[in-house]
């Protein structure tokens, strides 16, 4: 089944604006409905609003720029137990989208772009918007090809003194590192599990550049509360270490309770 996304504000626009329970998609998706995916009258598809409301809607005309559909059934996911934020290093070229799409099938809350003083890409002002605005979009389209309810915030990048500077707490803060220190993740996902009786509701994991943090980020991002892991062995490259700490996240968040 075809998906499309409306944000909240467009769907209470649509529906207060419909008794017939009707929503419209316009621009950029209407032209994808339309001329991408080919939808026909009466056909069923799925509109996501990316804050845990599913619409099954069956498609009721086109027109050259809106395509009008009636809502069948709604569906509300609540929100996941957990927040999961991706602090992220920017990695040369277009490697960011690719991070940021599997952060997004992969539960990501938030995903928050680094740029680091090992980082090649170096963006402020309005370039940093339109790169926040791009990779919002990317976001989008990985949530519509995965069938999450609820999408990723992803912000404009800062540096990490940026970030640190705000103070934001977390749970569970974990750091991929190449040093000594560092423990499996499931060492602090146990420990916090003993301590709390219950599995952490809010969790950032920070991924460095290729060569790792500096030094001094890296003394920093611990001095935060933030405790190193390791990833094994092996070096990976910044955006396989992403999808490698997603995972182990969603694996320990997601198994079933010991019996």
């Amino acid at each position: 089944m075809h998906r499309f996304y409306l944000p909240p504000t467009d769907i209470q626009a649509s529906l207060r604006t419909s008794d017939l329970g009707r929503l419209e998609l316009t621009a950029r998706e209407a032209h994808h409905a339309v001329h991408v995916r080919r939808l026909r009258q009466g056909e069923q598809v799925m509109v996501l609003d990316g804050a845990g409301h599913a619409f099954l809607c069956e498609m009721e005309g086109a027109a050259r720029k809106e395509v009008l559909l009636r809502v069948v059934e709604e569906r509300s996911v609540p929100a996941p137990a957990y927040q999961i934020s991706l602090l992220q290093a920017l990695p040369k070229g277009k490697l960011i989208e690719s991070i940021v799409q599997k952060a997004t099938e992969l539960g990501a809350s938030r995903i928050v772009p680094l740029v680091t003083e090992r980082v090649v890409t170096q963006l402020e002002g309005r370039a940093a918007e339109q790169k926040e605005q791009k990779l919002q979009g990317v976001a989008i389209e990985a949530m519509k090809q995965c069938g999450a309810a609820w999408l990723p915030k992803v912000e404009a990048p800062v540096t990490p003194a940026e970030f640190l500077a705000r103070g934001e707490p977390f749970e569970l803060p974990l750091v991929a590192s190449l040093q000594s220190d560092s423990q499996h993740a499931r060492n602090y996902f146990r420990a916090f599990e003993t301590q709390h009786g219950r599995r952490p509701r809010s969790l950032c994991i920070w991924i460095g550049p290729e060569g790792d943090f500096s030094g001094a980020e890296l003394d920093a991002i611990k001095a935060s509360g933030a405790r190193p892991i390791t990833l094994g062995q092996l070096v990976l490259r910044t955006e396989t270490a992403a999808c490698y700490c997603l995972s182990i996240f969603n694996y320990e968040l997601q198994a079933p309770p010991a019996l």
